[in-house]
C-alpha cells in the first residue's frame, strides 16, 4: 500500500451559509421546529431570506466545515463536492482552498445554483436550519475522484448528502476505492431526521462499508429505534469497529468493540452558536486519527475542536484551531 499523501478527503453538500439571530416566535411563525434541519425548495428559501434579520455569509456545508477544520489544525486535506459556476460556488471554492484543502471538482455549467443554507440562530445558541441543496443533488458516481481517495487515508462522508440515490451510489463508489487501496471510510449521521428516511440504508452501509462512525444521541437512538443510550452502544459494536458519540454538555463517548472511553467536554465560557459543533468534533477526532494519537487524545482534541466553533458565529474556525488546541 502507497503512502498516504494527504489525512482526509470529505465527500458532501457544498453549501454557503447565511446565520442570523432569530427568536422562538420566528420559528413558530414560519412553523419551523427549532434545532432542526429541512430541506426546502428554492421558492421557499427565498421567502426565508427574505422574513429573516440581516445575515452573515460564510461557507459552510457539514463535510465542508469538518475537512476546513482538518486543514486548520494542520492536516493535508481533500475535498467533493458540487458546486455551480455561479457567484456562490466561486465563494465557496476560494474558502476551501484558500484553507488549504485540495477541491478538484469541476463546477456544473448548468443545472441549478450552488447550494445555500439559512441558518437562524436562538438566544440559547440552538441553530435551525432551512436548506436548499441546488447544484448539491447532482453529485453523483462520476464526480468521485478515485485518486484524490486512493491518495488519502481516510474517505468522510457526511449523512446530509444520502438523500438522493445516485448520492448513494457515490457513497458505495468512494467507499470501494477507499477499500480497494487500503484506506479507511467514516461516516456522519448528522441528523436524527435524515436517519428514520434512510434508516435501513444507513444500517446497511454502516455494516458492509464503515469503519469509523460519527453520530449524537438523538441520531444513535434513530439509527435503532431505542431510547435506551446503553443498548445502541452495544448493538453498534458489533457493526462498526470504531464509533464516536457526542453527548452535548456531557461529553462525548467513544466506543470500540473492546473498551468505552468517556470523554468531557472542553469548558466555553459562552455559547454563542453550536453550528458545526459535530462538524468540528469530527475534525479533531479525524486529525487525531491520523495522526495516531490515542482514542482518548483524539477525543481531547475534537472536544477543543467543538468547544472553540461554538464560542462564535459559523461552522468554520475563527483561531486557527493548531493554535487553539495547542494553547488548551
Amino acid at each position: 500500500m502507497a503512502t498516504a499523501q494527504l489525512d482526509v478527503v470529505g465527500i458532501g453538500n457544498a453549501i454557503v451559509d447565511v446565520i442570523a439571530h432569530t427568536d422562538d416566535g420566528f420559528l413558530a411563525a414560519a412553523s419551523m421546529v427549532k434545532g432542526s434541519m429541512t430541506l426546502v425548495d428554492e421558492a421557499r428559501a427565498e421567502t426565508i431570506y427574505a422574513s429573516m434579520g440581516p445575515g452573515v455569509e460564510v461557507s459552510g456545508g457539514s463535510a465542508g466545515n469538518t475537512i476546513a477544520g482538518i486543514a486548520s489544525l494542520g492536516g493535508r486535506a481533500g475535498y467533493i463536492g458540487k458546486v455551480r459556476d455561479d457567484l456562490l460556488g466561486k465563494v465557496f471554492r476560494h474558502d476551501i482552498t484558500s484553507a488549504g484543502v485540495e477541491f478538484p471538482t469541476p463546477p456544473a455549467t448548468d443545472g441549478p445554483a450552488t447550494a445555500r443554507c439559512m441558518i437562524l440562530v436562538s438566544p440559547d445558541g440552538q441553530r435551525t436550519m432551512n436548506t436548499f441543496l441546488g447544484a448539491c443533488v447532482n453529485l453523483g458516481p462520476k464526480d468521485v475522484d478515485a485518486d484524490l481517495i486512493a491518495r488519502a487515508q481516510l474517505t468522510y462522508l457526511e449523512g446530509y448528502l444520502f438523500d438522493p440515490p445516485h448520492a448513494q451510489e457515490a457513497f458505495r463508489h468512494a467507499a470501494g476505492i477507499a477499500h480497494d487501496a487500503g484506506r479507511k471510510v467514516s461516516l456522519s449521521l448528522s441528523d436524527s431526521f435524515c436517519v428514520e428516511r434512510h434508516r435501513q440504508a444507513f444500517l446497511q452501509l454502516v455494516d458492509h462499508h464503515i469503519d469509523v462512525l460519527f453520530g449524537n444521541e438523538g441520531e444513535i437512538a434513530a439509527l435503532f429505534e431505542t431510547p435506551d443510550f446503553r443498548a445502541a452502544v452495544e448493538r453498534l459494536r458489533g457493526l462498526c469497529e470504531l464509533v464516536a458519540i457526542t453527548r452535548g454538555a456531557a461529553g462525548s463517548v467513544i466506543v470500540t468493540r473492546d473498551q468505552i472511553i468517556e470523554v468531557p467536554a472542553a469548558p466555553v465560557s459562552h455559547v454563542v452558536d453550536t453550528t458545526g459543533a459535530g462538524d468540528l468534533y469530527a475534525a479533531g477526532f479525524l486529525y487525531g486519527l491520523t495522526q495516531g494519537k490515542p482514542l482518548a487524545e483524539c477525543g481531547r482534541l475534537a472536544s477543543l475542536s467543538a468547544a472553540e466553533i461554538i464560542s462564535h458565529f459559523g461552522g468554520r474556525p475563527e483561531t486557527p484551531l493548531k493554535d487553539y488546541v495547542g494553547a488548551a
